[in-house]
């Protein structure tokens, strides 16, 4: 692999995972908010309604999982753009 490509797929991974980490983001966030008209009219109830749906806890698990791989493949892709920093400094370093 050359070492151009090996950058590049490390950047094009962490864009991805950082796009991923904002998709679930805000899931989570427009799931997980409530109007400000439903606290107004009763505080307890909007909040258990919007707590009781099974779907929106599936839903916002998935999101919180999906945040978390988005972490991990952000930390996979980094450790890939070191990788090839490192390989390239030590071709500069013989070729010198």
């Amino acid at each position: 692999m050359e070492i151009q490509s090996a950058f590049n797929a490390g950047l094009e991974g962490f864009q991805k995972a950082t796009d991923k980490a904002n998709e679930a983001a805000a899931n989570i966030a427009a799931q997980t908010s409530v109007s400000s008209s439903d606290l107004q009219s009763n505080p307890n109830t909007a909040a258990l309604e919007t707590s009781e749906s099974s779907t929106e806890f599936t839903s916002i698990n998935q999101s919180i999982v999906d945040l978390k791989v988005a972490e991990f493949q952000a930390k996979a892709s980094s450790e890939v753009i070191k990788t090839a920093d490192e390989n390239l400094g030590t071709l500069l370093d013989v070729r010198v």
